[in-house]
């Protein structure tokens, strides 16, 4: 971080908890709701050519129905990879193939699955606002430094620490908002 006045600090510490709500965002369209979404396939790596390689460059993935996604293969002999892959991905998925697409019906969840996901979403969200806290923290540390070595007054140095206060409210809010979306859409049947 290279914070060298107050506003550089909060410039700072706005784009470090941005990233932590990405993170947060992709973390949880990795989580599997009732509904098909090309996201929960994200952790899924292919033995492909001697290596493992993400599922979505080895096939394109597509979502016909609410419930059904398709991969079609770049490479159709590749077929087999791909459903041993999707089995054993621990996503609870049992991929079938027509020898030119492989299918993954998504299974309704149920209530215990449901909770144990809402379980997830929350773990997810907790460590993403853990995150913006740690940030929080270094700024609040760095400012210290630099008041402490009269670099910034101490009106400049409270200010700072206001508007980053107020930079970790927001952005943890917005961890929040998604926590609550993921919980809708994980009720939703």
């Amino acid at each position: 971080m290279n914070i060298t006045d107050g506003q550089s600090a909060v410039t700072e510490a706005r784009a470090s908890m941005k990233g932590q709500v990405e993170h947060v965002r992709h973390e949880l369209s990795g989580v599997r709701t009732g509904r098909a979404s090309i996201g929960i396939l994200d952790s899924v790596r292919v033995d492909a050519y001697g290596t493992q390689m993400p599922l979505n460059q080895v096939a394109t993935l597509s979502v016909p129905e609410s419930t059904l996604i398709v991969a079609h293969p770049f490479d159709p002999t590749q077929i087999g990879a791909i459903e041993r892959a999707i089995q054993t991905g621990n996503l609870g998925l049992n991929p079938s193939n027509d020898g030119k697409v492989v299918r993954i019906p998504i299974p309704a969840l149920t209530d215990e699955r449901r909770k144990e996901m809402s379980r997830i979403v929350h773990t997810l969200a907790e460590e993403g606002r853990t995150g913006v806290r740690n940030v929080r923290r270094h700024v609040n540390d760095a400012l210290k430094k630099l008041l402490k070595k009269h670099e910034i007054s101490e009106d400049d140095e409270r200010q700072a620490l206001d508007d980053v206060q107020k930079v970790t409210d927001e952005h943890t809010a917005h961890i929040n908002d998604l926590q609550k979306a993921k919980d809708a859409e994980l009720l939703e049947r």
